[in-house]
């Protein structure tokens, strides 16, 4: 009994193992099967990168050429031609509203802008100098004894005298009563105004009328000095605006005293400036200085400014406001 009994139970010890086993090793294998078809799926997709890479120069040719011209839908870049008719209209429609704006824009501000004077002059500071002759800076060297020094400034300075020639200015201006400002605010504001005769004759030695070299053949040069034009200033506030020169560096003993022509101030009577449309032939007026007693061979800075109500002459961010500053050096 103990036999069977052993030999049964052995039995059904061998089929409990039995059944158990596939359970246990079916499970990786569904994962390996798993396992080989998603391999097997990712190389489906890596297949068209591939094949892509590989495509020869005519097959790139030939999808380019289908996206400039596709003869079967007939579009053009992409696009059909309904499309692209519907982007022009929508463009030149947003176009030709800007170009509108503008027009209306850019129109509203001239109309309320005059051409002739300035809307806002609140800020005009007084007027700046400038001199001449001016080549490459403010620097005036040159000897006396030769021309090839000093022949650039005569030339200069004749050419800069050309439209002050007596002739001219009889032709085109007018005589006017000096030191009063000559206004002529009476008239329309386009209408042209009258300017006051500026003869070079008057520049005396200055004029290089009589004497070709203005001077410096002679080692005795002269300057001419302006003021900057502004439209409508009243210079001096009734009272004429003056010129004076000095030396700031160098020896200044040797400077000596300088001439000026025909006055050492500005008269009156070209004041006020009306603009370059209105006042067409009007000359600026000019304050030619000579320097006759300057010793050779010394080197100069030299400083000529105005002098005046409403004029300032010492700022120190603008040295051109009011005062000009050169230097001034002959030789024998």
């Amino acid at each position: 009994m103990e036999q069977n009994s052993t030999a049964g139970g052995a039995t059904e010890q061998y089929h409990g193992n039995y059944l158990s086993n596939p359970v246990v090793t079916a499970e990786p294998r569904r994962e390996e099967e798993e396992e080989e078809e998603e391999e097997e799926e990712e190389d489906d997709d890596e297949m068209p990168a591939e094949r892509k890479s590989k495509r020869s120069w005519g097959q790139v040719m030939t999808e380019l050429k289908l996206f400039w011209w596709n003869p079967e839908t007939h579009a053009f870049m992409g696009r059909s031609g309904k499309s692209w008719g519907l982007i022009l209209l929508f463009y030149t429609i947003f176009y030709s509203f800007l170009a509108a704006m503008f027009t209306v824009c850019m129109y509203a501000l001239l109309m309320t802008i005059s051409p002739y004077t300035p809307t806002y002059r609140d800020r005009v500071v007084p007027p700046g100098v400038m001199i001449s002759p001016r080549i490459g800076g403010f620097d005036i060297a040159f000897n006396a004894s030769d021309p090839k020094t000093w022949a650039k400034y005569a030339e200069t300075l004749n050419a800069f005298l050309t439209p002050y020639n007596d002739v001219e200015q009889e032709r085109k201006n007018i005589a006017c009563t000096p030191d009063v400002y000559f206004k002529q605010d009476d008239t329309e504001e386009s209408a042209e105004r009258k300017a006051c005769q500026f003869k070079r004759s008057s520049l005396g030695n200055c004029s290089g009328i009589d004497d070709p070299s203005f001077g410096y053949a002679e080692g005795k040069p002269c300057i001419l000095l302006k003021m900057n034009r502004i439209i409508g200033y009243l210079p001096g506030e009734g009272t004429p605006v003056t010129v004076s020169c000095e030396a700031l560096k160098g020896d200044v003993d040797r400077f000596g005293t300088s001439e000026f022509h025909p006055y050492d101030f500005f008269n009156l009577m070209y004041y006020p400036y009306y603009g370059k449309l209105t006042h067409v032939n009007y000359t600026s007026p000019l304050v030619a200085i000579r320097f006759p007693q300057v010793t050779t061979e010394t080197a100069l800075t030299v400083q000529c400014k105005l002098n005046g109500k409403g004029i300032k002459s010492d700022s120190m961010q603008d040295r051109f406001l009011g005062r000009i500053t050169f230097t001034l050096q002959i030789g024998a």
